[in-house]
């Protein structure tokens, strides 16, 4: 199996979760789908969501949760 990166289109500060308290998008080991959000990056008070972009399996995040992240970096690799 081959694994390809979700990458950061914006820098910014990276956020796993919609709100503090809420449950994460996704966790490590999780499946996900092209249009499933797997994080937001905050830039000047507005938030963006992040689409996985690809389908897969076992998805493994890079970054933690309230990280900055530059644009490009790669955010997680998933298994396809």
């Amino acid at each position: 199996m081959s694994k390809l990166e979700i990458r950061s289109p914006l820098p910014g500060t990276f956020y796993r979760k919609p709100s503090p308290d809420a449950p994460m998008f996704k966790t490590d080991g999780d499946s996900v789908s092209a249009g499933e959000t797997v994080g937001l990056i905050e830039v000047m008070k507005t938030f963006h969501e992040i689409p996985a972009g690809i389908d897969g399996k076992n998805i493994s995040f890079l970054i933690d949760d309230a990280e900055p992240i530059m644009a490009g970096q790669v955010i997680a690799e998933v298994e396809v």
